[in-house]
């Protein structure tokens, strides 16, 4: 039996911002598309931050990258309706993407396949 080990702070922060997502839906009084599609990623959000507590890797932040660029996209392709569900979704793409970023540069694996990969290139 293994025990989840936080190795990234970021995965926790990320985990809270596709909580906040879920519950912002009601909070903020989204209807519509809106709901479900605030509730969807955040869920997302939510699962590649647990993946990253299960089984450490750095290609759960790709897949939280893609969560954040929808995120920051959704107010205006799903169209929502107030201020406050435009800015939480924009603010909270923006917190995943950051969180996903940091956490890739500060990744040993990742830095580590980073430098191989454009230090080993033929030609």
């Amino acid at each position: 039996m293994s025990i989840m080990r936080i190795q990234h702070w970021q995965d926790a922060a990320s985990l809270l911002v596709g909580v906040w997502l879920v519950l912002s839906s009601f909070v903020l009084g989204l209807s519509g598309a809106a709901v479900w599609f605030t509730i969807a990623l955040g869920l997302g959000v939510m699962l590649f931050a647990v993946e990253g507590f299960v089984i450490p890797s750095y290609l759960e932040e790709w897949g939280e990258m893609l969560l954040g660029l929808a995120l920051l996209l959704a107010p205006w392709t799903v169209g929502y309706e107030s201020a406050s569900a435009t800015a939480s979704s924009a603010l909270s793409g923006i917190l995943v993407i950051l969180f996903a970023g940091w956490e890739l540069m500060t990744d040993r694996d990742f830095t580590a396949w980073w430098d191989d990969y454009w230090h080993h290139r033929p030609g």
